[in-house]
């Protein structure tokens, strides 16, 4: 909560890496990794009955909002919108608490769900919800960057009493985090890992269009598909490629291929009918 009460103005990073921004319709939210623009700035404002809660305020004059509508139908997580009530309710309420072990920020609603930056593939990519997460517990951590200082606290140090408040100004400069699968100037190397890019079989055996990618630096099957089954929040899943010949699908089960190889995968939940051939 220090943090908040010396700034005037903040943006949002999430685990992703992408930051949190107000969509140009004024209405919803979204998190992207360019956030030097105005839509990933949030003013800070404080309840005058509570100490320890903070509003977030768009470029818009909307407000950072829990509502009650569910984001996805039958999946868990409810719709984070802007919003301006004409009375200010705990759904424009932000509790802040420091995750000790890595010192970021976590923000509660007043019903005790937390915001969260979701992964995954299409319509969860890129969407933000509040809940409780029962797996991905790091999507609900949030890195703070003070970009604009409030006039009537303390200084915190000269290097943030420096930034400007401009956010698209040349004068302002944050330290630059590494885009996983990037290799520019950082010296990697094919250990590095490959990239995995998946699609969904669906409940019918049909494959979904929608397809998501990651960075895996494992060395086998069984590692893979813990890591697909952290992506796609799906248990007991079949890793899957495609015969090029007659289109049909076939489980991984021997070693991957060679050299870090990039790999497009099919993942089959345990309910699709799919799974009923292997």
């Amino acid at each position: 909560m220090e943090l908040f009460q010396k700034a005037k103005a903040v943006r949002l990073r999430s685990h992703h890496r992408k930051y949190l921004l107000a969509d140009d319709d004024g209405e919803h939210v979204s998190q992207d990794r360019q956030g030097t623009g105005k839509n990933a700035r949030w003013t800070v404002e404080f309840d005058q009955d509570y100490d320890n809660v903070i509003r977030l305020k768009s470029c818009f004059g909307r407000y950072l909002t829990a509502s009650e509508d569910v984001h996805i139908l039958g999946l868990t997580g409810q719709k984070v919108i802007q919003s301006l009530p004409q009375k200010l309710d705990s759904s424009v309420i932000w509790e802040p608490s420091v995750f000790l072990e890595n010192s970021k920020i976590r923000l509660k609603t007043r019903y005790g769900n937390y915001l969260r930056a979701n992964g995954g593939v299409p319509p969860w990519r890129n969407s933000i919800t509040h809940d409780i997460p029962h797996r991905h517990h790091d999507w609900i951590l949030w890195d703070v960057e003070v970009v604009e200082i409030r006039v009537d606290s303390k200084p915190v140090d000269s290097g943030l009493s420096s930034l400007d408040s401009d956010l698209d100004s040349e004068s302002f400069h944050l330290t630059s985090v590494p885009i996983l699968g990037s290799d520019k100037g950082s010296g990697s190397s094919k250990n590095d890992g490959r990239m995995i890019f998946y699609k969904l079989a669906d409940d019918e055996g049909g494959v979904v269009d929608a397809e998501g990618s990651f960075l895996f630096k494992g060395n086998n099957v069984e590692e893979l598909t813990q890591n697909l089954e952290e992506e796609t929040e799906l248990e007991n899943i079949t890793v899957c490629s495609r015969n090029p010949l007659n289109g049909k699908l076939y489980p991984l089960r021997l070693a991957l291929p060679p050299n870090n190889t990039t790999m497009h995968v099919i993942v089959v939940p345990a309910t699709s009918k799919a799974a009923k051939d292997f």
